[in-house]
């Protein structure tokens, strides 16, 4: 019998990151992962494996790949990569499941039809999250595409805590907190008792910090609360999405500004958060390195914000145990992170120097009433994991058999 590997596809409005795992026995080895990026401007692929890179291309200047001709192009190597190996399914990172998906799901075309019409609610992510599951099912019309959420994680939140001030209809509707980063914090979840078994038992505020960037409450597990809402636009200001907005603004924008519906999504979704602020970059590394005021102003904004999100989680749990980073910013910038723990003394943290410096896993003292860690998430793992288990239990297999290592 062939060795099996799973599948997966993580699709963005400019790139697209693959990773391919072995099937071997209890376990979902990682055997190969990459992404071909810049594919509107300037294409870029590059796969790794173990060993350090395997392989890397560059398309000639002007050349625009588009997501169908990525796809294309990730597709045939990945056949290629997988002679005399049993390509199981391929998972999908979808960001929004709406009110009917809480859990991952073989598409079909009713499925992907249904998933469409979702976009409105994530405009800068479903197109493209969908784009290589249109592809695959024409291409490959046998292989199982399987698609899984980031909202999924904040269906366990409170009802209450998903709610907005409006009539219970529209409730009903579906306008409501959602949530997303879900397969981020998920996978932190699932790791965090290997570091703090009391912590991951108890309430934790979770930061998933990027380009991208929510915050999410987490009680044994099991999302509380998250700072983003109806879409990802909401919450802390990010690269160039502006957060949190009072919905008059958008009102006198259309009234004053002569905003149509378009212009306003431009604005809140492209041209805001951190690059609207400073006028330099949406870039947390070059705000860091400015010394231009106006980049020290949305660095400011991006903390004060935290600060402001950990008290409201913090309240929603009714207590701490730890605050864990993850993600573009929170993995890899010290001196964000630094900012964000002094602001958090109040809760009880207490910041180590030497190993923040280091980038933890432990970045708080062992005397530190609320510990501080920094994790690595693994958004492609969560989704294989979730692939497989899926598979397995339709074969009528045990999908306790999947989980990984």
């Amino acid at each position: 019998m062939p060795p099996e590997a799973i599948g997966v596809l993580n699709s963005g409005s400019a790139s697209i990151k693959f990773a391919l795992f072995g099937v071997e026995e209890n376990f979902l080895r990682l055997r190969l992962q990459g992404q071909i990026e810049g594919i509107y401007t300037h294409p870029h692929f590059i796969s790794k494996s173990s060993s350090g890179v395997k392989d890397e291309k560059f398309w000639d200047p002007g050349v625009k790949l588009g997501h169908s001709n990525a796809t294309e192009y990730l597709l045939a190597y990945l056949r290629a990569e997988l002679t005399g190996v049993h390509l199981l399914g391929v998972g999908h990172r979808v960001v929004h499941g709406g009110v009917k998906f809480k859990h991952p799901v073989v598409v079909d075309r009713e499925v992907l039809s249904l998933l469409e019409n979702l976009i409105p609610l994530a405009p800068l992510h479903q197109p493209y999250n969908l784009s290589p599951i249109f592809l695959a099912l024409e291409r490959v019309p046998h292989l199982p595409q399987i698609a899984c959420f980031d909202t999924e994680f904040h269906t366990t939140a409170p009802e209450l805590s998903q709610m907005f001030g409006l009539p219970a209809e529209l409730h009903a509707a579906g306008l409501r907190r959602y949530g997303f980063h879900g397969l981020s914090y998920e996978y932190i979840s699932s790791i965090l008792p290997k570091f703090d078994r009391s912590a991951a038992a108890g309430k934790c505020i979770i930061l998933h910090l990027g380009n991208g960037a929510s915050m999410s409450a987490v009680e044994a597990g099991r999302s509380v609360a998250t700072t983003m809402g109806f879409t990802a636009v909401d919450g802390l200001p990010m690269g160039t999405r502006c957060g949190s907005l009072d919905p008059g603004v958008l009102l006198y924008l259309m009234d004053h500004f002569s905003l149509d519906a378009r212009g306003i999504e431009k604005l809140i979704y492209q041209d805001s958060g951190l690059l609207g602020v400073s006028g330099v970059s949406s870039d947390m590394r070059t705000l860091l390195n400015s010394s231009e005021p106006r980049a020290k102003l949305a660095v400011d904004l991006f903390v004060y914000r935290i600060r402001r999100e950990m008290g409201s989680l913090s309240a929603s749990l009714g207590g701490v145990n730890a605050i864990v980073f993850t993600g573009g910013i929170g993995e890899n910038s010290a001196a964000i992170r630094e900012r964000v723990c002094q602001d958090a003394a109040w809760l009880g943290v207490e910041l180590d120097e030497v190993g923040n410096a280091a980038g933890g896993p432990r970045i708080s003292t062992r005397n530190s009433r609320v510990a501080a860690w920094v994790l690595p998430t693994n958004e492609e793992l969560m989704i294989a994991q979730h692939t497989l288990r899926l598979l397995r239990a339709s074969a009528g297999k045990s999908p306790q058999s999947s989980v990984a290592a």
